[in-house]
């Protein structure tokens, strides 16, 4: 199927590694030029040089989403290179876990910081772009953790304000034809969750509560989200997709 995103610039936050790597090399294959967006300068560069040596479009950018000073520089070098962004997902975060009677002030900004104020700010400069070009697609990394989850109050409380940011802006930027969407994916076998220490005891959860008996992997992620950043999706809008092996709560 051809998802019709040849030559479109897609920008993919937190994507040096796991899900959101998977997501850009998803996209490049499909033929965007993707923009690998990492705080790990070093590794985001590696991702982007490895997309290119297999003969893909990528370029990367070191960025702290949490400061408007450097998204305004990411996007500025995302445009310079590349001409515009018609793709963004939000993918960047992480989990900082504990119960909430133990958990610190910083464990609870930065899970915040990153994942809600880091949407904001990316968003909000991206769509600017995206109205003047009448075309964009936005796609949200939520998780089942929306639902919540013990010891994960602060992630939980971003990944479900990211559905609410999905929906209002769904509601905000259709009539500029641009969708926005989100995906909830459940248990993922990732790099950052294999060097977990309770890796073991989170896999043999999972696996009893979901009705397909396999860990996700990053790549039923990034089939997901290149179907709703194509045109083949541009009528829907405002959707949360989960992507967790028929586990729900």
């Amino acid at each position: 199927m051809d998802l019709k995103i040849k030559g479109k610039v897609a920008l993919v936050t937190g994507s040096a590694r796991g899900i959101g790597a998977s997501i850009a090399r998803q996209l490049a294959a499909e033929g965007a030029k993707v923009v690998i967006a990492d705080i790990q300068g070093d590794l985001a560069e590696a991702t982007a040089s490895a997309l290119d040596a297999e003969g893909f479009d990528a370029y990367s950018v070191a960025c702290d989403i949490t400061k408007a000073s450097h998204v305004d520089r990411l996007l500025h070098q995302a445009i310079e290179k590349f001409g515009a962004i018609h793709i963004l997902v939000n993918n960047a975060g992480f989990p900082r876990d504990n119960y909430l009677t133990k958990m610190t002030e910083e464990d609870w900004d930065s899970v915040i910081d990153v994942m809600l104020k880091g949407a904001f700010l990316v968003s909000r400069g991206v769509i600017p772009h995206m109205i003047e070009q009448g075309w964009g697609r936005i796609v949200n990394i939520s998780s089942r953790a929306h639902f919540g989850n013990p010891t994960q109050s602060n992630y939980s409380a971003a990944k479900a304000g990211l559905i609410g940011f999905t929906k209002a802006l769904a509601k905000e930027e259709g009539r500029y034809g641009i969708t926005v969407n989100a995906v909830a994916p459940g248990f993922m076998e990732t790099e950052m969750v294999r060097e977990l220490p309770t890796y073991a005891a989170i896999k043999e959860k999972a696996l009893l509560a979901q009705p397909i008996q396999r860990p996700g992997h990053p790549a039923d992620v990034s089939d997901a989200v290149a179907f709703l950043v194509s045109e083949r999706a541009g009528f829907i809008s405002g959707e949360v997709l989960h992507i967790s092996g028929g586990r729900f709560g």
